[in-house]
């Protein structure tokens, strides 16, 4: 979800370069699908939430399989997994849930079997952390909700008939500061001071372990203690919350990326390899913000196909930035700022809330990477903002503001807080269908995924 993409093309071959075989897109629209063809690259698409009681027939099931993977298979487009619904039984994250997501699943692993698709492509549920009950302080003593037990348990039985995984999405930044622990237990370098010691004897000096072993107990309660158990979501963002910064970002990965690789697994599952789906590709400022600005900043590149600190794709640890998007077309090196005129402050708030009520100030808010900058620069970004995300139309009087603003050539960026100037939209430069086109609702752009030995990238809800 951003004001301005990069052309499919350019991400595509941005994934190739970083070595990234697998990739997440929760829109599957033509011109992005396109892209993937012959690339080699495995993909996740995704059901909406919103869609899945259309498809809840066997009829509507099967049509769903043949007009979406057996079409994109005929294109030499690799499809990995079916995620059914985004996740559907959250009630945190979304104001309803869609239990009916259960019963959407046997459907569509039904009808990908049905046309001699089920040994390649296997559906599966997303789910959050919130599947479990609240204020386990252990492991062993997770278990599923009782709201959705009985319906986890049909869910089980369904993936352990096909071979499917479970998949889960966890943040350990999110985890440390809701149970008000140690933010130093969000990371798996070992320098926490805060530990959990199991009933079986197991330790856990980090949220990673802890989570994921909590996850894997509820299963075995479920039913299915032998079933393989993805992350499907897991980043650090580096602006709008509580130690979001780039420096945490980047410790974070270093940690993470290195013990998924080396296969050492977890306490409760020791040597067994974990695939990992990192959250995310790029910023979203489009992202809705309803849980915290947080939410438009998990990106580990700008979107501009800038990576925004290091990262070592390989898992090997490396001291290195990723690969850079190739061909990138930015805008004229061209900034709105306030004139200073503060003669009625009243007209300036007001012209400063309407930017920022279409172009994304997060980074101003308290903790932001633009929360020290005075009351003019503070304007100053606002219009910024909007100026780019209007993609520099003077004829579009995105830089006028009644009267307020002035357009320069000198880049008013301070610190770590930085005035973008945006990149060519990939609508215009591409001159193809629009992302996230064909009636599919825009969400989230994209997710890395790390397998044992290989880092995979997920393109989020497009």
């Amino acid at each position: 979800m951003t004001s301005q993409r990069l052309i499919p093309s350019t991400v595509v071959d941005l994934f190739l370069q970083n070595g990234i075989p697998e990739v997440k897109v929760f829109s599957y629209s033509e011109n992005v699908m396109k892209a993937f063809s012959g690339s080699g690259i495995g993909l996740t698409i995704s059901i909406p939430n919103e869609v899945l009681h259309n498809i809840n027939t066997t009829n509507g099931a099967r049509e769903w399989v043949q007009k979406t993977i057996t079409s994109f298979l005929l294109k030499n487009i690799d499809i990995k997994y079916v995620n059914i619904g985004a996740e559907p039984f959250s009630p945190s994250f979304w104001s309803k849930t869609y239990l009916v997501a259960a019963d959407v699943l046997k459907m569509i692993q039904d009808a990908l079997n049905e046309a001699g698709h089920g040994d390649k492509t296997k559906a599966t549920i997303p789910h959050l952390i919130d599947i479990l009950k609240p204020n386990n302080t252990k492991p062993s003593e997770a278990e599923f909700r009782d709201d959705i037990k009985d319906l986890m348990i049909q869910s089980l039985q369904i993936l352990k008939e096909n071979n499917s995984p479970v998949m889960i999405d966890m943040f350990p930044i999110l985890f440390v500061n809701e149970n008000n622990l140690d933010i130093e237990f969000a990371f798996m370098d070992g320098k926490s001071s805060y530990f959990v010691v199991d009933d079986n004897g197991l330790n856990y000096t980090n949220a990673f372990d802890f989570m994921y072993d909590s996850v894997l107990w509820a299963m075995k309660k479920g039913g299915a203690p032998d079933l393989k158990l993805v992350v499907g979501e897991i980043g650090w963002p580096t602006d709008g919350y509580p130690n979001a910064n780039l420096t945490n970002a980047e410790r974070f990965y270093k940690s993470l990326l290195p013990r998924v690789t080396s296969n050492r697994g977890t306490p409760l599952r020791p040597d067994v390899p974990i695939d990992v789906y990192i959250h995310s590709l790029c910023d979203e400022n489009k992202m809705k913000t309803k849980f915290g600005a947080f939410q438009r900043h998990w990106g580990i590149y700008r979107n501009d196909g800038e990576p925004k600190f290091k990262i070592d794709l390989s898992g090997q640890g490396r001291d290195v930035y990723p690969t850079t998007a190739k061909g990138v077309t930015y805008m004229p090196k061209r900034w709105c700022i306030f004139n200073e005129d503060t003669s009625n402050l009243t007209k300036v708030n007001y012209e400063f809330e309407a930017a920022c009520r279409e172009a994304d100030c997060t980074s101003l808010g308290p903790g932001g990477s633009c929360c020290h900058l005075t009351y003019n620069q503070n304007v100053s970004y606002a219009f910024n903002r909007y100026f780019q995300v209007k993609s520099q139309k003077e004829d579009s009087k995105a830089c006028q503001f009644n009267g307020l603003a002035k357009v320069v050539p000198d880049n008013p960026s301070t610190g770590m807080c930085i005035f973008p100037v945006e990149i060519l939209e990939a609508e215009v430069a591409d001159r193809g269908a629009s992302i996230g086109s064909h009636g599919k609702r825009v969400h989230r752009v994209s997710k890395l995924v790390l397998f044992p030995l290989l880092l995979i990238i997920y393109l989020g809800y497009w």
